[in-house]
């Protein structure tokens, strides 16, 4: 059964299966295809893009050191997804407090259709992605593992893709290197 076929479960289970024996080259894949759908559950609880990143990538680092914590494979993706639910709560109420009263203060805010916005992101997104998938396989698994951190646990991330924690900076900047050439020597990737 090829990838784009698999249901996320599916997904999940196979690549902690793998993991928990030893092998880590499915935990690519894994973060490849669960990310986006984590990604859409913290933005479902109003956080803002920082925050979701935020929540996302501190959610992956939770089950990297938790994962012995769960007995069933096929229970990881939901073991994900109340997670990422339950720091996007945390953060959203911790965020609550430090809300500006005076509506002098408040920006104003854009006058964009969100219609016609999220079209236009979900364009540059597939354009990306389409390119993010070109990469070899080494760049895909480390760019999926660290793409929603600020400062990433090198650590961590060496031991889940079994690198060197010392090549992980410098395999990253190459790999983004390679991204970024890529998307300017596409005509269909415009930014605003």
């Amino acid at each position: 059964m090829n990838a784009p076929t698999r249901d996320l479960g599916t997904v999940t289970a196979a690549a902690i299966a793998a993991y928990r024996s030893g092998d880590t080259s499915l935990m690519a894949e894994m973060v490849e295809r669960v990310s986006p759908l984590l990604w859409r559950v913290a933005r479902a609880q109003g956080l803002s893009t920082a925050s979701a990143e935020d929540v996302v990538q501190t959610s992956w680092l939770r089950l990297l050191q938790h994962i012995d914590r769960i007995d069933e494979d096929r229970a990881v993706l939901k073991w994900l997804v109340t997670t990422v639910r339950r720091e996007a709560w945390s953060v959203g109420r911790k965020s609550t407090k430090d809300i500006v009263s005076d509506p002098v203060a408040m920006p104003e805010m854009p006058t964009v259709d969100p219609t016609v916005q999220l079209v236009e992101q979900l364009g540059v997104s597939d354009v990306l992605w389409t390119h993010v998938r070109d990469l070899s396989e080494r760049c895909r698994r480390l760019l999926a593992v660290i793409a929603f951190a600020d400062r990433p646990d090198y650590a961590a991330i060496a031991e889940a893709l079994g690198m060197p924690v010392g090549s992980i900076g410098p395999t990253r900047g190459r790999c983004l290197a390679k991204l970024r050439a890529a998307l300017e020597a596409d005509p269909t990737w415009v930014t605003s």
